[in-house]
């Protein structure tokens, strides 16, 4: 038996269309799940909205959801909470009602395998469960980074990884938590989580400041460990100044089809700065013995429940206007932190 859904397809550059297609009920070892809410990402799916992202890349290879290449028309989105209505044989009819997540694209309703659905039990709103993918990439490069005490670290970008990573490395005994991002909003929303200090990149005076603040008196100039997650690659120069000898650069941005023209004379040949590639799809291979993806997924979980982000989420968008929401992000990224989309219960 099959019946219709709706889902969000990016059709071109700047282009969304909703189309409504066919889904079969649940099969053995299955659950259908009316979506209640997912989460839009402003890096990977601005990328793929703008057309920005290199068609040949499989989307994503460790997502079973998620098939074929970056190229048009696509279905994508990574983040979805909903409520399971109907389960296939083998499945206990308990689990009817429940509220689960599912890494699934933007959709009124999917059909998954119970064993690839999370059980939502705690307190945790739908909407800030969204947020458990970028949780999950938070926890990823703080593993990817090994912070220290007593360290000095800098983060550039504060969108909603970038600020997940801020609030995860606050608690931390560091010397000094310093962040950039060019909106105002975001800027505010990293001292709320516990930055110390946090500038707009964009002003020319920004490096020394930064410095400064990362210093505070100690005998070491610059960042012991610096992120780059803005999603910009000429903020890579900037993060590389910012990075003192033998420090450590976690480059957790994905810049699709733009390139890094890096400055890398000069002072760069001799800092022995390491330049780290850091990506949530797999983990560190020294971590493999003792760390698996369900346990750095159920921390994320765990953790966000403590840090309860709601805070971050400042529109929510009917699913029938979702191109709405993808224009908001684009035209105007100071007024946005998360996006996520609703779906009322006639989806």
């Amino acid at each position: 038996m099959t019946f219709a859904r709706r889902a969000v397809y990016f059709t071109g550059p700047l282009q969304l269309q909703t189309r409504e297609e066919a889904v079969h009920s649940p099969r053995h070892g299955e659950v259908l799940v009316r979506t209640l809410v997912s989460g839009i990402s402003a890096g990977t799916e601005l990328l793929i909205y703008r057309g920005q992202a290199p068609g040949d890349l499989p989307v994503d290879m460790s997502l079973p959801a998620l098939g074929g290449n970056l190229e048009f028309p696509l279905k994508y989105g990574y983040a979805a909470v909903g409520r399971v209505t109907e389960v296939g044989l083998g499945v206990n009819e308990e689990n009817i009602g429940t509220t689960v997540f599912a890494f699934q694209p933007h959709q009124t309703h999917f059909v998954v395998p119970l064993d690839q659905t999370l059980l939502l039990a705690g307190d945790l709103l739908p909407e800030e469960a969204v947020l458990l993918p970028n949780a999950e990439t938070a926890v990823n490069l703080v593993h990817d980074g090994r912070p220290m005490a007593g360290e000095q670290v800098a983060v550039f970008g504060q969108g909603v990884v970038g600020l997940l990573t801020t609030a995860l490395l606050a608690p931390m005994p560091l010397a000094s938590l310093v962040t950039l991002d060019r909106h105002a909003l975001r800027r505010q929303a990293s001292l709320d989580f516990g930055a110390h200090d946090s500038f707009d990149p964009s002003l020319n005076e920004t490096l020394p400041r930064l410095l400064g603040a990362l210093q505070k008196g100690s005998d070491y100039p610059g960042a012991d460990l610096t992120y780059e997650l803005s999603g910009e690659p000429q903020t890579l120069d900037q993060a590389i100044d910012a990075t003192g000898f033998d420090g450590r650069l976690v480059i957790g941005s994905w810049y699709g089809r733009k390139h890094a023209a890096l400055d890398l004379g000069g002072r760069f040949h001799r800092s022995r700065i390491r330049l780290m590639a850091s990506q949530v799809s797999t983990l560190a291979p020294e971590l493999r013995g003792r760390w698996s993806h369900a346990r750095r997924l159920n921390y994320a979980l765990a953790w966000l429940e403590a840090l309860r982000p709601a805070r971050l989420i400042t529109h929510r968008v009917a699913f029938e206007q979702a191109a709405d929401a993808y224009r908001l992000l684009v035209e105007k990224p100071g007024e946005a932190i998360q996006v996520v989309l609703t779906y009322g219960d006639g989806a």
